[in-house]
């Protein structure tokens, strides 16, 4: 009994069983209310995944719908590029006081200007559109975030549907060497048009860029400015830029500014210049450059001389051409050949005759041929090796004269001694008309070598038992400012210019590439006033075509 005078009373069995059963199958039906909420979040989710999305070609409006259905919310937004505008000279003089309503004005542009200031800074796609299309991208900008695996693999997802990209800037981005894997497998996915890479100020730990610079890599113009590359990336890049067994044929400009760049990887980039004739333009300024990397830069600008393993590269792919070329010709060509090598006298055995010199004996052997003749006539020729051998194609009527795939001509009987002629005759007009039927062809092989043709099979320059390259006449800029290069550098350069000069003078016959047409020394280690290098700029000022074109503007009309 309490102290109030009441009894507290027990519950009963039953009703706390009861109460018990009550609480748990509460429980129960709350998880299941929980499952069954798992279980259709699960189910929009699935319906909204990101690679069931079919992109419009809208980035602004493709990219915000795939974050949403990859779970961000707090994504970047895709903004239009900022232009700079005109400055507007005001009619006003700058005498008269403001007026309060232009001090208000002032004061809410100076707002604007300072919200716009630090909107700068916010994580935003920038974007540039063409001009006809509103909607359609040209060129993006992506400055000053991390970009992330996430924001990667939803790119892989919406810029394949830009028909118009041209060009991908990534500036301080935070690339890593496995998001900059993931970037160059995205690359292919992307339009045709995309020529042009720009990843300024991400360094990478391993130097992987070479890797945008893969045989089919399809960039025209990488920019690699700021990221810290030293000699062994130097390397990587010069072997992507070519090697004994390769080069890159797509990239024809190269920003390698402002790295860490010295002599032993300036060497490495003219081991790939040797090769490589793809590059135009090639820019490392702001380095580490001193004058051994200088004469390694200068020496491919000139004939120079080949290696060791070059020249047997270069052995291999003569073989190689003339074993392709002889089997295009047709099989009876290939025998009438055979024959005339084994008919030759052969002196200490059979004779090495180079394809060369075959097609050079074939070409004066049509020669022959277009002369007129009358019928039943043979036209007397000088003597040849192959005189006095008799052929088992000339004919027993001595009234015709058969000439394969031709109709056969009447004309007077020969005497048995023409045979000789007769069958100098037949091989001649032979050979004539196989170069007839081919010459298309063989036109169309040598468009095609001259645009695919290797450096090693151009003709060079044989000096004292030594094979000489003519030097790389394809680069037309390089931009050498602010390194290390003194006057010993510098005459290299002026050795170098004075052999490219005269590919420039309007009285050569050169129609292919004329070397460097722009060349940038200043702000190194040697006086600009000294005499090599006003040499330079005077060879390098008719070649510029930006100085030339102001000249002839600046230039008084021809006056009658």
């Amino acid at each position: 009994m309490s102290e109030t005078g009441t009894v507290a009373r027990t519950p009963r069995p039953g009703a706390q069983k009861s109460s018990g059963t009550t609480a748990k199958k509460g429980e129960r039906a709350a998880k299941e209310k929980a499952v069954v909420a798992v279980q259709q979040l699960m189910g929009e989710e699935e319906s909204r995944n990101p690679e069931e999305y079919q992109c419009t070609g809208v980035l602004e409006a493709d990219f915000a719908e795939l974050c949403t259905r990859s779970g961000y919310t707090d994504f970047p937004k895709v903004v239009t590029r900022p232009r700079p505008h005109p400055i507007s000279h005001s009619s006003a003089s700058t005498s008269e006081k403001p007026t309060l309503d232009d001090q208000r004005l002032s004061a809410s542009c100076s707002l604007f200007s300072l919200e716009s200031k630090y909107g700068f800074f916010w994580p935003t796609i920038q974007v540039e559109l063409e001009q006809d299309d509103g909607k359609a991208v040209k060129e993006i900008y992506i400055r000053g975030w991390k970009v992330e695996e996430r924001i990667l693999a939803i790119f892989s997802n919406c810029l394949p549907a830009l028909s118009q990209l041209q060009a991908i800037n990534l500036w301080k981005v935070g690339l890593t060497d496995d998001t900059l894997s993931t970037f160059i497998a995205l690359l292919p996915l992307c339009s045709p048009t995309l020529r042009k890479v720009s990843l300024e100020g991400n360094p990478l730990p391993k130097q992987s860029y070479h890797k945008l610079m893969a045989m089919d890599s399809t960039i025209v113009h990488l920019s690699l400015r700021n990221n810290n590359i030293d000699d062994y990336g130097a390397q990587l890049l010069g072997q992507a830029l070519s090697t004994l067994h390769g080069s890159n044929r797509t990239l024809v400009s190269l920003n390698l500014a402002f790295n860490y760049i010295g002599d032993k990887g300036a060497g490495h980039l003219a081991d790939g210049l040797r090769l490589n004739r793809s590059l135009l333009w090639l820019s490392l300024a702001h380095n580490h450059i001193q004058d051994k990397g200088a004469l390694k830069l200068a020496e491919v600008l000139h004939p120079f001389e080949l290696t060791h393993p070059e020249v047997v590269e270069r052995r291999r792919l003569l073989l190689e051409k003339a074993a392709q070329e002889w089997s295009r010709w047709p099989t009876s060509s290939r025998q009438a050949e055979a024959r005339m090598e084994r008919e030759k006298p052969q002196i200490g055995g059979v004779s090495n005759v180079t394809l060369v010199e075959k097609m050079q004996s074939m070409k004066t052997l049509k020669g022959l041929t277009k002369k007129k003749e009358k019928p039943g006539e043979v036209v007397k020729k000088e003597k040849s090796p192959t005189q006095g051998v008799p052929k088992k194609e000339d004919t027993t009527k001595p009234g015709k004269v058969t000439i394969p795939e031709q109709k056969p001509s009447k004309g007077k009987g020969t005497k048995p001694g023409n045979k000789e002629k007769r069958s100098i005759l037949l091989e001649s007009e032979h050979l004539g008309q196989i170069l007839d039927s081919s010459q298309h062809a063989k036109h169309q092989l040598v468009a095609e070598a001259t645009e695919l043709i290797n450096p090693l099979l151009e003709p060079m320059e044989h000096r004292d038992g030594k094979v000489f390259m003519p030097g790389n006449k394809v680069l037309l800029y390089l931009n050498l400012l602010r390194n290390r290069i003194t006057e010993v550098g510098l005459e290299a350069f002026l050795t170098a210019v004075q052999y490219q000069a005269q590919f420039a003078k309007p009285k050569s016959a050169s129609k292919g590439p004329v070397g460097l047409l722009w060349l940038s020394l200043a702000k190194n280690c040697f006086d600009p006033q000294c005499p090599m290098n006003i040499m330079i700029q005077e060879l390098m000022l008719p070649k510029d075509p930006i100085k030339v074109k102001l000249k002839d503007e600046e230039a008084p009309p021809f006056s009658t």
